[in-house]
């Protein structure tokens, strides 16, 4: 019998080929499909927070496989509806569906499916919900393969994710998986509803919010509209290997080169600092165009090198495709025509931007960064992030942190620095970046110093340290906490981050597609099947799972019990536990305090 990764292998080699497949439903009634989805899928932060009904993760078991796998065998698999609740925005809030445990598990065992067949399908311009993609590869697509962009065509997508047509969406399915029961499975899913005050509601279009499948179905979607743009658009609008000479620039290096022969040689300088200052060919050659794109989810940002009303057109055709194929509207107030050298467009929280310098000269005294697409981190960025620490304008402490310990506090601080820093290093503008690390290292001070009641400047000299990075040493701080027994004691650092513009994107731009083996280690515990707290080879077994290792502990208990010190001394958040243990464990006091809280 093929194994789940063969299989795997088999599908991403029709999805590069382009061959239908058939009979992908029966493949639902494997149980390593869904252990390999439950390995995959169990760390998720809303792996405990229940939906509509109280199953989560907890007490995941080979049990409910098999009950799962029961019902698509007999097709009487029913999705229930997400719980839907609401996430806040900058403008307003975002619903969010929470599936039960049971959905999440049978959506990702479908997308593991799907996904090895169309991602080799899927345009190399896309790069949103991708393995081995992300923003920075989609920002480093624009600033490697884009020159000479003199319009910006920023795309936005109004309400993408809900508005997915399900007509539309089985249709495109359905022209490459020849199979109407997995159709069926899919429609089904879509039209499930969800639950809003406890009442429920259909859902007539869109893909489910919050559901494991909704980015890859979106991306099988869009992929329609990558495929126009390659397929139409770039064809039409590239054309020319290269632009015409200006007649103007030569005849200027022409009388230049004269000048000096002649001996003139303050003339000759001036007539070339005058050709420096006009482009070397024709901007206006009706023979040559380019036409760039990009995609990141429902964002698009296409770059053009034409006349203005050409850049029109483009507009008009992708928001007649969107309409008439998709049916799908365009945002009228984000979908803009920019001037590349004159008003940057707005990219994944980056201006893009086209350099314009007649001065800055290469080795061979020629212009070299006229024409390249950069991006930039924008002002308006940074203000908004120095404001969370800022009172009055100017840095204060966080007084919500007050009560945790010194390695706590600094290391929630770099935390929060590192992700901001590291996402905004390809800017050529990072050295801005600095005013962040300001507010934040003051704003940590502030806090530490009205904790111990001491002095920000005597803090300041007792925490510091130098770093060592590629670049030299840059300042941190450094808090040392000492454990017990002859460990190691634990750092926690502030700073140590070189803000040096990266050119280099963080992830591949191009993976390799690998399907291995290896089972995650909590399903080859689950497979053992013995109860890691009495020893017990007695099923069924079932794995408990808690959000964090310091739930463990509970205030004023002196003896933990056995299952306590099992999972702290294997520093896992799972065990695995027959179901009398599994019981047992549920009734501890300090559980029963926190059911409402994981209810959140």
């Amino acid at each position: 019998m093929a194994t789940i990764e063969n299989i795997l292998a088999v599908y991403s080699e029709r999805g590069e080929q382009r061959l239908p497949l058939e009979g992908v439903y029966r493949q639902l009634y494997r149980p390593d499909l869904y252990l390999r989805a439950y390995g995959r899928i169990y760390r998720n932060d809303g792996a405990l927070t229940p939906g509509a009904t109280a199953e989560t993760v907890d007490a995941m078991s080979l049990e409910k496989i098999g009950n799962i796998t029961g019902h698509l065998r007999r097709e009487t698999y029913r999705w229930t509806p997400a719980r839907r609740t609401y996430i806040p925005k900058k403008r307003g809030k975002r619903p969010l569906g929470l599936p039960t445990w049971s959905d999440k598990l049978t959506q990702e065992a479908v997308k593991t499916l799907l996904e090895a067949y169309y991602e080799p399908r899927f345009s190399d311009l896309s790069h949103g919900f991708r393995p081995g993609r992300g923003c920075h590869t989609a920002l480093r697509e624009i600033t490697q393969r884009w020159r000479g962009v003199k319009w910006f065509i920023e795309g936005d997508i109004k309400g993408c994710f809900d508005n997915i047509n399900h007509e539309v969406l089985l249709s495109i399915l359905g022209e490459d998986i020849h199979d109407n029961r997995l159709l069926r499975l899919v429609s089904n899913m879509l039209k499930a509803g969800y639950l809003e005050d406890w009442r429920h509601h259909q859902t007539l279009s869109g893909t489910p919010q919050g559901g494991v499948i909704s980015p890859l179905l979106s991306n099988i979607y869009l992929d329609r509209l990558d495929r126009f743009v390659e397929n139409t658009l770039l064809p039409k609008y590239n054309k020319g290997a290269r632009r015409r000479n200006n007649p103007v620039y030569k005849a200027l290096l022409n009388a230049s080169k004269a000048a000096g022969d002649k001996g003139d040689h303050e003339k000759a300088r001036e007539l070339r600092k005058q050709a420096r200052q006009m482009p070397s060919r024709d901007p206006e050659d009706p023979d040559f165009r380019r036409l760039w794109y990009v995609r990141y989810a429902d964002d698009f940002l296409l770059g053009f090198s034409g006349p203005k009303q050409e850049a029109e057109e483009i507009k008009q055709q992708l928001r007649d495709f969107l309409r008439e194929t998709l049916r799908l509207e365009m945002s009228e107030e984000k979908t803009l025509i920019t001037h590349a050298k004159t008003h940057p467009a707005r990219f994944l929280g980056y201006e893009v931007t086209v350099l314009d310098s007649n001065v800055k000269l290469d080795q061979r005294g020629q212009r070299s960064i006229n024409g390249a697409v950069r991006l930039k981190v924008p002002m308006d960025v940074i203000r908004e992030r120095c404001r969370r620490y800022m009172r009055r304008g100017k840095p204060t402490h966080r007084a919500e942190r007050l009560t945790n310990e010194d390695f706590s506090i600094v290391t929630q601080y770099q935390a929060e620095y590192r992700g901001f820093v590291q996402y905004y290093l390809l800017g050529f503008n990072a050295h801005r970046l600095w005013e962040v690390h300001r507010v934040m290292r003051h704003s940590l001070l502030a806090t530490l110093a009205n904790k111990h009641r001491a002095s920000i400047a005597v803090l300041a000299r007792k925490l510091s340290a130098d770093v060592a990075v590629p670049s030299g040493t840059v300042k941190a701080m450094m808090v040392v906490k000492e454990r017990k027994d002859g460990k190691r004691p634990l750092v926690a650092m502030f700073g140590g981050i070189s803000l040096a513009w990266r050119k280099e994107a963080v992830i591949d731009d191009n993976p390799k597609q690998v399907f291995n083996g290896l089972r995650s280690e909590v399903v080859s515990r689950l497979l053992a099947e013995e109860c890691e707290v009495c020893g017990t080879r007695d099923g069924p077994f079932q794995v408990h799972h808690v959000r964090k290792l310091a739930d463990l502990d509970q205030p004023g208990r002196r003896e933990k019990p056995l299952w306590v010190k099992r999972m702290a001394a294997r520093r896992r958040k799972t065990l695995v536990t027959c179901i009398p243990c599994h019981e047992e464990i549920h009734r501890a006091p300090w559980l029963q305090k926190r059911r409402h809280w994981k209810a959140g």
